[in-house]
């Protein structure tokens, strides 16, 4: 074994990590390796070393994996949007079965796991109905941000892009290439619904302005300062399996957004209540009940963890909750607060499966149990996967 690690060194893939990294090893290391395949024979370049372990990127790949595919992004590899495009779809799917099943394995210390099924997405690519660009002011670049760094990636076309969104993007791009708007803007939030691109900020024409989309037997209006989710294709069954046998007289829905679940769950119990922090979110949550003529659903402007805590601990029965926290997960007291109201059924929505298991493992500890787990994949060409986790009693 080198006291010191080679500069280069050759590895097989073995498998693909949380995160979407690929694991090897060699000289005594363990290698987490970007945009590989597992079955990957590769030369690659270590960049970093902490202790035993190093982080490595890909110099040449010397034989490549069954699964591993062309990327057709020109932009693969240097812009930081897109980590799977080197796998075939199958193979993503399986590698995101496969990292749910190590974070709720490893991190929740759960044993026996049921089968985990995956949705695919019915768009692999142009599926994008909401995007974060970035502007660098000096250089003029539009795009995103290249793999770990601030530098923006100049993007012509986003291949996972919704071609409204690649057009707004299009006209954007040509604008500055004229000159003919002013710099303003260094982080742009665009989303796209049936009446076209809402954009935030108002930049370049494009306004600040509600959409819609039908879900379903649902309307849903949102703007782009206000979090809607990112593949339309496959809400339906997302809200479906986030729902499933949902009855009663009083139901939470935590981080609530614009109501995406708090509409359909207000049809099924007596009373409901919705709590979200932004409050551009909540005031479309409560328009989006409106128009529903649901009334026996209220929002709650707040932080999710102050609102529970603030909260009689008499308050009435809750028999069914879900949350949908961001990708950082639920805090600390958030689930204290969840378990101090001991709802009948828990359905947990998450977009991060290590924070998920993080969470999971207190409800567990705490005398829930797990129902069932179903994966959806709303991030095609990416390693991220959302999942719905339901707990019981």
């Amino acid at each position: 074994m080198n006291q010191y690690p080679p500069v280069t060194v050759e590895v097989e893939i073995e498998r693909l990590l949380p995160g979407g990294v690929g694991l090897a090893h060699a000289e005594g290391l363990t290698l987490f390796v970007s945009l590989v395949a597992p079955g990957d024979i590769v030369r690659v370049q270590i960049d970093r070393l902490k202790g035993k372990v190093a982080f490595a990127s890909v110099l040449e790949v010397i034989k490549p994996s069954p699964v591993r595919v062309e990327p057709p992004c020109p932009y693969f590899g240097r812009c930081g949007g897109c980590d799977f495009q080197q796998l075939n779809y199958e193979a993503q799917l399986q590698a995101k079965v496969e990292i749910i099943r190590d974070c709720l394995h490893r991190i929740a210390n759960i044993a026996d796991l049921p089968e985990i099924a995956i949705r695919p997405s019915p768009k692999q690519w142009q599926y994008r109905t909401r995007a974060n660009w970035q502007f660098d002011q000096q250089t003029r670049h539009l795009g995103y941000f290249e793999a770990g760094s601030h530098r923006v990636c100049d993007v012509e076309v986003c291949a996972v892009l919704a071609p409204n969104l690649q057009s707004a993007l299009e006209d954007l791009r040509a604008q500055i290439r004229n000159d003919s708007i002013p710099i303003a803007a260094k982080n742009v939030e665009v989303v796209a619904g049936d009446e076209g691109v809402s954009m935030a900020p108002s930049w370049a024409g494009f306004e600040t302005k509600s959409v819609s989309r039908r879900i379903g037997d649902e309307t849903y209006h949102f703007g782009a300062d206000a979090f809607f989710q990112v593949n339309h294709e496959l809400l339906v069954p997302l809200i479906q399996e986030a729902t499933r046998n949902a009855r009663g007289a009083f139901a939470m829905d935590l981080y609530c957004g614009v109501g995406l679940f708090t509409v359909p769950l207000a049809r099924c119990f007596q009373r409901i209540v919705g709590v979200e922090s932004n409050p551009t979110s909540a005031r479309f949550a409560q328009l989006n009940l409106q128009n529903a003529q649901l009334e026996s659903a209220r929002i709650i402007t707040a932080r999710v963890a102050e609102w529970l805590n603030g909260q009689s601990l008499e308050f009435e029965a809750v028999d069914f909750l879900l949350l949908d926290p961001p990708r950082a997960g639920a805090e600390n007291s958030v689930i204290k607060g969840i378990l101090a109201r001991c709802p009948g059924q828990i359905s947990y929505v998450s977009c991060d499966p290590a924070t998920l298991a993080r969470d999971l493992k207190k409800l567990l500890a705490a005398g829930y149990f797990l129902d069932s787990v179903a994966a959806f994949d709303m991030f095609p060409q990416t390693h991220h996967v959302e999942t719905v986790v339901r707990l019981a009693t």
